[in-house]
């Protein structure tokens, strides 16, 4: 099993794990987070041990050549020398060391496409960690304005039976009887006091007064006919009924007078 596959089954477990507590949300997304970071902190360790053996391997099958070459070049000299004996048991050596190089060299060829695959699912692993980051800020949003609208709904149920409601328009209603009765006791109040018969003649008094004003404004608009003049209200008090008892017996006296005259 690689450790690709052991990480997988790890944030599996991890995440199974959250969702079977029932956890907040958002904190559960914060530790899947963290988890895949930890994880991810592990393989990149693993991905380096695998770099360091390949880069290892490299090393001793070039050292296996370098050998190699050396003991040629003693076979060689050897050969020089008339020593054929030396010459084949450095050729033997030489057969050895090269052998071994091609072995090494072919584990290391396998062991580097191996390292590049395992880089490149560690490259793909901080992708996806790095859009889980990015989807984890959506999903809290999204879980935010789920629980508000959770709470709104929770709250308009509460109140479903509208008792709030109808409480807020009885006190309305009574609160509205309280002020008409306010205001019907002070006009029975302002009825009851002082003397009436006054207040009559005072009512009569004001609107006489008012009906003068308004011819008065109609002469000044130019709406009476020629010759017609506003009417001087009648004075209610001392003197007033005697007045208008004189007026009226000039002009009796007027009307008399004139059959005399035309005699």
């Amino acid at each position: 099993m690689g450790i690709f596959d052991r990480l997988g089954i790890m944030l599996r477990s991890n995440i199974n794990d959250l969702i079977s507590r029932a956890e907040n949300p958002e904190k559960m997304l914060n530790q899947l987070i963290l988890d895949m970071r930890s994880q991810l902190a592990k393989a990149k360790q693993q991905v380096a041990g695998a770099i360091a053996d390949e880069k290892k391997l490299q090393a001793q099958a070039e050292a296996e050549k370098k050998q190699a070459d050396e003991w040629e070049k003693r076979a060689m000299l050897a050969v020089q020398e008339g020593r054929d004996d030396l010459a084949k048991q450095a050729l033997l050596r030489h057969a050895e060391h090269m052998q071994a190089a091609v072995t090494l060299d072919e584990t290391w060829r396998k062991h580097r496409s191996e390292t590049e695959s395992l880089k490149n699912s560690l490259r793909t692993l901080n992708d996806k960690i790095e859009e889980a980051k990015r989807k984890k800020n959506i999903l809290v949003a999204r879980q935010r304005r789920a629980e508000a609208q959770q709470r709104i709904q929770e709250t308009m149920s509460s109140i479903s039976d509208k008792s709030a409601f109808e409480t807020f328009e009885r006190m309305a209603e009574a609160i509205a009887d309280n002020e008409r009765k306010a205001l019907a006791s002070a006009e029975l109040s302002e009825e009851l006091s002082g003397d009436s018969l006054a207040k009559q003649f005072t009512a009569l008094e004001y609107k006489a007064d008012a009906d003068t004003q308004l011819l008065a404004l109609k002469q000044k608009m130019g709406l009476l006919p020629a010759g017609e003049t506003a009417a001087a209200p009648k004075q209610i008090g001392a003197g007033g009924k005697a007045a208008a008892d004189v007026h009226d017996a000039e002009l009796v006296d007027e009307d008399a007078d004139e059959p005399r005259k035309g005699a």
